[in-house]
Parts: C-alpha cells; structure tokens; sequence
C-alpha cells in the first residue's frame, strides 16, 4: 500500500525512512526504497502499483512533515509523519466503499 522513499540516503534521511516503514509495516504491507534518483523510485512503485509513496526530505528533519504522493491522482501534499498511517488507512478504506 505504501513506499517509503528517502531523498537521499545520507544525513539521517535513510534512518528516519526505515523507522517509518517499521511502523508502518504493522498495518500495511510497504516497501522501503533508496536506491536511485527519486523520479525513478516513484516509477518503479507506479509500475508495480504501489498507492501511495512518502518522500522523507530535509523537511522532515526541520519539522517532522513528508510528502505523500498518491499514485492515481499524482498529487503530492506535506502531513505530520505521525498522520501518515492514518492518511493511507482511510484513502484505503474509502477505495473499498
């Protein structure tokens, strides 16, 4: 249901993506991607079908927000990482109704 997808890999960004996909793997089945330029993890999680993909950015570390893309509409909003597993359960739920 969800990727998570660090900027880069360095300066904590990485640590902080592997913490939020841990969490998150607990409600949801995700994915943890690094490797390669951003453009073509969202490509690779568009291809296989991933809905939604969250971007942790130097953002994050200033204010605790990531960018979460949803695959179909392409569009892109910052929320609270700690909003994030509430965001993906009731988008999930509501393409169910």
């Amino acid at each position: 249901k969800a990727a998570v997808l660090p900027l880069v890999k360095k300066d904590g960004l990485a640590e902080i993506g592997e913490a939020l996909e841990k969490k998150l793997r607990r409600k949801f089945a995700t994915y943890y991607d690094h490797a390669g330029a951003i453009g073509r993890r969202y490509r690779r999680m568009d291809e296989i079908g991933t809905p939604f993909c969250i971007t942790i950015d130097y953002d994050t570390k200033e204010n605790g927000t990531v960018t979460i893309r949803e695959r179909d509409s392409m569009q892109q909003k910052r929320i609270p990482m700690d909003e994030v597993g509430a965001f993906v359960e009731k988008r999930c739920s509501s393409e169910r109704d």
